[in-house]
């Protein structure tokens, strides 16, 4: 068996069900959500997760974390060879997300006025402080964005795994600015200086498994990503002339494949 369907309370659970019937592991197979799942108002109306995991062909893997510690790939020349017609479906390229990389934010953030009276202010301050966090938090803003720093001993914490916290509470902070406002307002929230870093990171990344096609004349599968780490991998090798990207599957799985042209 290659393929299972299977419900569950929430996707986790469902893959889980799924990778026992096939006793395969989350990295041998593609999942696809097929319907999502719903807590609904306090229990009332939820709804189950239905996926479906697949057995997939050997595509070899890469972690992000690699890249903190691998040596940096010599590109080598490569013959030319003549393109082939091929019966794969035309590669889409990744939807434009509205939030920009980190480092184009800093740029953009220089001239901002720095303010003291903000809704996404009022709402970090209120919620680090119900969790008991030692964090420092200033914000920058104009008519269209908001760019919120967080500094101090725990803001590692507010990073979490590979910045998921993070990201999750900037999800949050979006939702309370974006309140009844007929115009959508931009909303970063960083720490550290993580997202910068998080992106050079992930562009030295692009940049050496690149060559790494090239020379080994096999696609590579990276882990899965959000959004915007997708979008960074991406614009990193658009303009590659050796090798192409393309995303595969379904959040919270769906992930980068670079491949030769």
């Amino acid at each position: 068996m290659d393929v299972s369907e299977k419900w569950g309370t929430d996707v986790d659970t469902a893959v889980n069900l799924a990778l026992d019937e096939l006793k395969l592991t989350i990295d041998e197979v593609d999942v696809t959500v097929l319907e999502e799942p719903s807590r609904g108002f306090f229990g009332i109306g939820s709804k189950l997760a239905l996926v479906r995991v697949e057995k997939k062909k050997p595509v070899e893997k890469v972690k992000v974390e690699e890249v903190k510690e691998a040596p940096k790939a010599k590109p080598e020349p490569v013959k030319t060879q003549k393109k082939e017609k091929s019966e794969k479906p035309e590669k889409k390229p990744e939807p434009k997300k509205p939030a920009a990389p980190a480092v184009t934010v800093a740029k953009e953030t220089v001239e901002m006025p720095a303010v003291e009276d903000h809704a996404a202010l009022a709402f970090l301050k209120e919620v680090t402080e119900q969790m008991g966090l030692d964090i420092d938090i200033s914000a920058k803003a104009d008519h269209d964005n908001v760019f919120v720093n967080i500094q101090g001993k725990d803001s590692g914490t507010i990073i979490g795994k590979r910045g998921q916290t993070l990201d999750a509470i900037q999800y949050l902070t979006s939702l309370v600015v974006n309140k009844d406002q007929e115009n959508y307002i931009r909303v970063v929230v960083d720490a550290e200086n993580y997202r910068s870093k998080r992106e050079k990171t992930l562009e030295k990344l692009a940049n050496r498994l690149a060559d790494k096609v090239v020379k080994t004349k096999r696609s590579v599968r990276l882990e899965p990503m959000n959004p915007y780490e997708r979008k960074v991998i991406h614009a990193t090798l658009q303009n590659n002339p050796r090798v192409t990207t393309r995303s595969e599957g379904q959040d919270p799985y769906r992930r980068v494949i670079i491949e030769l042209k």
